[in-house]
């Protein structure tokens, strides 16, 4: 008798007409596999953003900015300094101004920022991104690097020259104009990222003379923390600990200037999760109406098994593994279509762009739809299924086992 409830629970769900299963507990395994893979597929991509943002963007966004009110002359003295924190794991001078870039008739707003190369590995990721030219042919007197978008923008590749006017002004005896440098184009990156559309390198010596600044003096240092979470705190320690007290030295940390979107995308997907979570809960209340309609059609049956010696435990079993077959395969079933869509979101994404003639990731700091599946997630989304499977079968298998075979059988 021990197996009954799992032969029967079985049983129950196997259609009567020889198919798979019946219609209802179709619909309830369709209802669960939907919600779940939805989930599946919302969690991953959401931590592909937050992935992406920690590595692409914030991996070539200055972690920790040291500035001050007025240029940083001697930044060599400055950078060791900071060094000697045991927080700082790489610091570099950079400058950055604001220019107009254009070739073959095409122009585009560009952020100008002057680096020096043999330091941009330590500090950077962009150097991993570079498939055309070096960041090593960047001189004192010539050279820049540009993104993919960019250089498809202007039409232009590596070897190709550019002009780069800027707002920084120089006088003459005619007037002031905008600064302007004609460059070659001696390498070129693909972060997938909107830093591709806007990101120029120049050596920081070419940059500190675009800016009238002295080959000694810097805007400000980039500096790389151990813990890119706690920029911020690290950062008010380097004032403290390290830097020459009321010289007007302060810092900005990407926690200011992309904390925000950072935010933005763990609420959503706390947001979303929610959500859809509810929407599983709501597919999880078919397994209820199937067991309480099997319940139903079933009651004679039940009468006669109650009238045979079967316990109520084991009447409660029969519908609870009912239950759990329909939840089951619903979970599997539902995380099997999340594996599999997931990895094609992109592609499906292009064709309904195709299809639509317009482009629907401009509003990101990504032109792709990133993803990654993370186990705990696959095994929380499973158990909490199981659960709600388990909860949504007991009240109509106990009221199964409360049947009163007698009264049932008098009507028949």
């Amino acid at each position: 008798m021990s197996s009954l409830p799992i032969y029967l629970g079985y049983k129950y769900f196997r259609s009567k007409k020889g198919a798979f299963a019946s219609f209802t507990s179709i619909m309830a395994i369709a209802g669960l596999a939907l919600g779940v893979a939805a989930l599946v597929i919302v969690l991953s991509v959401m931590n592909g953003f937050e992935r992406e943002l920690q590595t692409r963007v914030l991996g070539v966004v200055p972690q920790l900015i040291i500035r001050n009110e007025d240029p940083i002359s001697q930044y060599d003295e400055l950078i060791s300094e900071l060094l000697q924190s045991p927080e700082v794991q790489a610091a570099s001078p950079y400058i950055e101004t604001q220019g107009l870039m254009s070739a073959n008739n095409r122009a585009r707003g560009v952020f100008v920022t002057g680096i020096i190369p043999q330091l941009e590995d330590d500090i950077s990721i962009l150097p991993n991104y570079i498939y055309a030219g070096s960041l090593d042919d960047l001189s004192p007197t010539e050279g820049v690097v540009i993104g993919g978008w960019l250089s498809r923008y202007l039409g232009i590749t590596v070897g190709d020259d550019i002009t780069i006017m800027t707002t920084n002004l120089r006088s003459s005896v005619l007037g002031s104009f905008p600064r302007s440098l004609s460059l070659k184009v001696v390498g070129i990156f693909e972060l997938k990222a909107e830093l591709d559309q806007s990101l120029v390198l120049i050596h920081h010596d070419l940059a500190s003379n675009l800016l009238n600044l002295s080959s000694e003096s810097t805007q400000g240092i980039r500096v790389k923390t151990t813990d890119l979470f706690e920029a911020n705190s690290i950062g008010y320690q380097l004032l403290e600990d390290y830097l020459p007290q009321d010289e007007g030295y302060y810092f900005t940390s990407w926690q200011r200037t992309h904390g925000t979107l950072f935010q933005a995308i763990q609420l959503e997907k706390k947001l979303i999760s929610l959500m859809l979570f509810l929407i599983i809960t709501v597919a999880a209340f078919n397994i209820l109406s199937t067991l309480v309609m099997t319940v139903k059609t079933k009651e004679r049956e039940i009468a006669i098994l109650k009238t045979m010696g079967c316990s109520n435990s084991q009447l409660t079993g029969i519908f609870v593994t009912l239950g759990m077959i329909i939840g089951i395969l619903g979970i599997i079933i539902g995380l099997v279509l999340g594996l599999i869509i997931t990895p094609n979101i992109d592609s499906m994404i292009h064709v309904a762009e195709s299809l639509m003639s317009r482009t629907l990731m401009d509003s990101y700091f990504i032109n792709y739809f990133p993803y990654e599946f993370r186990s705990s997630q696959l095994i929380q989304i499973s158990l909490s299924c199981i659960v709600l499977s388990l909860l949504f079968s007991y009240f109509p298998a106990s009221k199964a086992a409360k049947l009163n075979p007698v009264t049932i059988l008098r009507h028949e």
